[in-house]
């Protein structure tokens, strides 16, 4: 992937992940315009790297009302303590729609790897119980922690997911280098699409290959 020429991307969140995004990112392509967006300054002061536009601002308001066909990037990596993919189709849909959380389905927790509740209607998962390397490359077949095979691939395991009347929709997370991962506007607004589509509950994720987060809702149109 990082043969690929990125000329924009945005970060959400300038933590410890979100930084070490930007540094990676400035330095495997010098001439790409990377924007760190978090609304605390003290973090987003921290990083001195050339090509790095700091914005002081909440990274999911920021995404709602900038992210449009004349304001994109080439990628957004999503690095706040939140579900941003989520977040943002809360903030797309808010003025036509009540999007309401629902507990997630136990079947969830029996079918899906290490769930790990995050809150009312938010499950993480992940085929690791273990702390990862911030800098796994995400090999295909295999562990790089254990050196065994991934028990199985996330974000299919996601996009195959059948309980009851859910509608389950996947953002894939992408990585564009050791330790980065992120996804194109374009996917965003697919999934904002099937989101609006479904005249069922719904199991938003966004996931990669070994980890994920979910959520469950339901529309109600206002």
């Amino acid at each position: 992937m990082h043969a690929t020429i990125w000329h924009s991307i945005w970060i959400i969140g300038a933590g410890r992940f979100g930084q070490l995004a930007a540094s990676r990112i400035c330095k495997e392509q010098t001439r790409c315009a990377v924007t760190l967006i978090d609304p605390d300054p003290v973090s987003i002061t921290n990083l001195h790297a050339s090509g790095v536009r700091h914005m002081k601002a909440d990274g999911v308001a920021y995404l709602v009302e900038r992210l449009d066909g004349t304001h994109k990037p080439d990628w957004i990596v999503p690095a706040a303590p939140v579900h941003v993919a989520y977040e943002w189709v809360r903030g797309k849909l808010s003025s036509d729609f009540s999007i309401d959380p629902l507990a997630m389905p136990s079947e969830a927790m029996k079918i899906l790897p290490h769930p790990q509740p995050g809150g009312f209607g938010t499950l993480y998962v992940s085929n690791a119980n273990w702390i990862c390397p911030d800098d796994c490359p995400e090999p295909a077949a295999y562990c790089t922690f254990t050196g065994e095979a991934h028990p199985c691939t996330v974000y299919q395991k996601l996009q195959e997911l059948s309980i009851g009347n859910y509608k389950s929709v996947v953002i894939r997370s992408r990585q564009l280098l050791p330790g980065v991962g992120g996804y194109t506007p374009n996917e965003l607004y697919e999934a904002l699409d099937s989101v609006q589509a479904a005249k069922t509950p719904l199991l938003l994720a966004t996931a990669c290959r070994c980890h994920g987060v979910i959520n469950a809702f339901q529309l109600k149109p206002l």
